[in-house]
């Protein structure tokens, strides 16, 4: 089972929500992949098609808890794939239909469909309603990709004004969400992890929600170690280049005029280095009699690799 799957899977079996949030759920579900239909007579029927077993039997459970009502359910298998199981629910009584519509806000009084659902609408007054209509549209349209490959959550609307409409939701839990247009969906997408984490923490995915967190730890450790280590390896690298050049310069002093022409310090430093090519400054400054520190020891190698320079421009130091 995939991780979005099991994030579903988990919502589903969520319980003990106030009636004002299971419909704030059940309009999210309609909302974002019911169908509606009306026939010519003027009946109307709500349907809801999926794939997803925990999303049929989550809201079948809805209709039955808020309304009593007894939906239709039948099953096929996908055209192309014919292993897919195809769930659909249905309420063909119209009566039925338009109490279901209006309780979820998706009808007005009069019967008329709302085209702007979020603006005004008393389902959405609560915090924990808007928690639910998240949950809902989740359960609809949403998907979270495996945290061990990479960080993405994301709701695919069919419309633009539907998309934005979502992200203005999330925004509300100070979340920033963004949009974009893949093939003809309008995705409202989230790549931080930290805010994955904290939307699934607003929809109730608790236990998602840690096993997102324990990889998103993990990942921070073997990166934070990679680092370290990466760091590590570049300055050996540049401590080795270093050295070498120092050797090389040392050497040329050496074959031109002689190390015994040098300073008594400078002199000293050189046969440390030549003694000890893989030592550090540290290593050579302590080799040294009396020793001297990382400045000083850097310092007199500088001067030697300056002075071959003078011996290579002007064959003399």
């Amino acid at each position: 089972m995939s991780f979005s799957s099991e994030v579903k899977e988990e919502l589903t079996h969520l319980s003990g929500h106030e009636m004002h949030c299971c419909v704030a759920e059940l309009a999210a579900i309609i909302y974002f992949s019911g169908k509606i239909c009306c026939s010519s007579e003027g009946e109307r029927s709500i349907q809801l098609h999926t794939e997803n077993a925990a999303v049929a039997r989550r809201f079948y459970t809805l209709l039955k808890h808020i309304f009593h009502f007894q939906p239709e359910v039948t099953t096929s298998q996908h055209d192309f794939l014919k292993k897919n199981r195809i769930y659909m629910i249905q309420i063909e009584d119209s009566r039925e239909t338009l109490q279901i519509l209006k309780t979820v806000g998706l009808v007005n009084n009069l019967g008329q469909m709302e085209d702007d659902y979020f603006i005004d609408n008393p389902v959405l007054q609560k915090t924990c309603c808007r928690r639910a209509f998240l949950r809902g549209a989740f359960l609809s349209v949403g998907s979270i990709t495996d945290p061990e490959r990479n960080y993405h959550f994301e709701f695919a609307c069919l419309s633009d004004g539907r998309a934005q409409q979502l992200k203005e939701l999330i925004s509300y839990f100070g979340l920033e969400a963004k949009i974009v247009l893949r093939k003809k969906y309008h995705v409202v997408y989230l790549k931080e992890g930290a805010m994955i984490s904290d939307i699934l923490n607003i929809m109730e995915a608790h236990v998602s929600m840690m096993k997102f967190e324990n990889v998103r730890i993990v990942k921070d450790v073997r990166n934070s170690v990679n680092r370290r280590v990466n760091c590590e390896a570049a300055n050996i690298n540049k401590t080795v280049s270093a050295a070498r050049k120092q050797i090389e310069d040392i050497e040329y002093i050496r074959n031109t005029i002689g190390l015994e022409k040098l300073p008594d310090n400078l002199r000293e430093a050189a046969c440390a280095r030549l003694e000890e090519p893989d030592a550090t400054l540290k290593e050579l400054g302590e080799m040294l009699d009396p020793p001297v520190g990382k400045s000083g020891i850097n310092h007199r190698l500088r001067k030697l690799s300056q002075m071959a320079q003078d011996i290579r421009e002007n064959g003399r130091i």
